[in-house]
């Protein structure tokens, strides 16, 4: 009896033991007009409390939530203007304040705007207008663009007029993080050629401002690149060329590595002018030194092209891959993530160039004063495709990783099978990352017998991927919009969802 007693007991351990390593969501409850037509966009982790924006018809509120995702205030935000008026909202969350800014049009004016709130919501600072710009149409396109840095210590707001397509006037404003404008300046940038494009834009911990500027011969293939820092306490833009030798680049991604001071910038290359990926490209530039320290080129193997993606012609499996992610080490190795995706329809095929080189992840619309960098990173500033007339159906499909270290050399890679797909919107596809420090955690769903399962696929620091269980708590009758989910601290998660017709959102605890 004693033993029988004793095999109980251990069994009851390993039971608790396991569902104590298992990933916990909890769910909250959605508000009466969180309907699917809400705009959202999540704040972050404010005061130990949890701070989510959301705007549906002219209603503007932070929502705030507990621990236990229980709504404990939605403060509404009255001095935000109506959404006729209303262009744009970002939030940058600090340890027990978020900064909201913001801009919107009053007749023929622009402005920008900032104000602190608290962690229950509530505006704890005056109103200040950030910059103002004179324009002489509607803008429906914000004209603004805010970037943080990552230890948020500073804060850039720029536009950048595009009126002369062959001279662009990006003025700059760099503030600190008590959003005290520190410089502001302007600068013009010759754009000489037809097919010259600029890429996204950067701030590091530094202040420094950075963006890449390419040239694409009738829009195809990358044959030159450059890119420009405007250092925090200069009033000009410096220039340097990114090498591109015997060969053709893809969509320059750039990474900034604050630790070793340095700029990483990755790509796929191509032999000849749209013909097949071959493999990936990256540089590394020290900034103290203003040099390349680290340039390589990595060629796919078959063995990797046939794994990556099993079609018929295997020469072709990267034509559909994109860079997602990169995530630097402190040695100065890196990891890179990309992801097949397409769309399809029974009206044309897809390729690469439909995206005339952007990735599907980012959307940048141009209007005729004034062009940005619109970052695809939000519900609230959802893809062109959605608006779609035509029955267009979304496919994002395997996720291929490389691991390079501080080298240039080629540690491993590794292959996440999935396959996922859905008609109308790319809301419920593709994956978010989230970095715990010893495992990178890939987020997203799975089709189990008709149902959308979210699971949780983690990489260690030598390649190997384990699936992990099933998420505790985990109910069926949640749809994960993964890919708009936010890393809100060390081992925590928000995701948005749907439930039914309503949008709510679940935190994901990491152990």
């Amino acid at each position: 009896m004693s033993a029988l007693k004793a095999i109980a007991s251990l069994i009851l351990a390993l039971i608790i033991c396991n569902s104590s390593l298992a990933q916990k969501i909890i769910y909250s409850e959605p508000g009466r007009d969180d309907t699917r037509r809400m705009n959202f966009e999540i704040a972050g982790k404010v005061g130990g409390n949890f701070l989510v924006y959301k705007n549906i018809r002219n209603l503007n509120t932070i929502a705030v939530y507990d621990n236990d995702m229980n709504e404990i205030a939605n403060t509404d935000q009255d001095y935000l203007p109506d959404n006729d008026r209303l262009i744009n909202v970002d939030l940058f969350a600090y340890t027990d304040f978020c900064y909201v800014v913001y801009q919107f049009q009053k007749k023929n004016i622009v402005y920008c705007m900032g104000v602190k709130v608290d962690a229950m919501g509530k505006k704890i600072s005056d109103l200040m207008q950030l910059d103002t710009t004179h324009i002489g149409f509607a803008a429906d396109n914000k004209i603004y663009t805010a970037l943080t840095s990552d230890d948020k210590s500073k804060i850039v707001v720029f536009k950048i007029n595009s009126k002369n397509r062959k001279l662009y006037a990006i003025t700059t404003l760099l503030f600190d993080d008590k959003l005290e404008l520190q410089r502001k300046d302007r600068m013009m940038l010759p754009m000489e050629e037809r097919y010259d494009h600029l890429g996204e834009f950067y701030i590091d911990n530094d202040g420094d401002f950075l963006f890449t500027k390419v040239h694409r011969e009738y829009n195809d293939n990358v044959s030159e690149a450059r890119f420009f820092v405007k250092y925090a306490s200069s009033d000009s833009l410096t220039g340097f060329d990114i090498p591109i030798e015997k060969g053709y680049l893809d969509d320059i991604q750039v990474k900034v590595d604050n630790f070793n001071k340095r700029y990483l910038f990755t790509s796929f290359y191509y032999t000849q002018r749209r013909s097949n990926i071959e493999g990936l490209y990256f540089l590394v530039w020290d900034k103290p030194r203003q040099q390349k320290v680290l340039e390589n080129k990595i060629e796919f193997s078959e063995e990797l092209k046939k794994e990556a993606n099993k079609t018929n012609n295997w020469k072709m499996a990267f034509n559909d891959f994109f860079i997602r992610n990169v995530v630097i080490r402190k040695d100065g190795g890196f990891i890179i993530g990309s992801e097949s995706y397409y769309t399809s329809s029974r009206y044309s095929s897809w390729n690469r160039y439909d995206y005339l080189f952007r990735s599907p992840y980012l959307l940048t619309p141009y209007d005729y004063y004034y062009y940005y960098p619109g970052f695809y990173g939000s519900y609230w500033s959802r893809s062109y495709w959605n608006n779609s007339n035509q029955a267009v159906r979304f496919h994002a499909e395997n996720i291929v990783l490389f691991s390079v270290d501080k080298d240039g050399k080629l540690e491993w890679n590794n292959v996440i099978s999935k396959e996922q797909f859905n008609d109308e919107s790319d809301n419920l596809v593709s994956y978010q990352l989230m970095n715990t420090g010893g495992q990178l955690h890939f987020i997203f769903n799975v089709q189990e017998k008709r149902v959308l399962l979210l699971n949780d696929f983690s990489v260690s620091g030598d390649g190997n991927i384990s699936r992990n269980p099933t998420l505790k708590n985990l109910d069926k009758g949640y749809e994960f919009m993964a890919r708009y989910g936010k890393q809100v601290s060390s081992k925590q998660m928000l995701i948005p969802c749907f439930n039914r017709n309503y949008i709510c959102f679940a935190k994901i605890d990491f152990n």
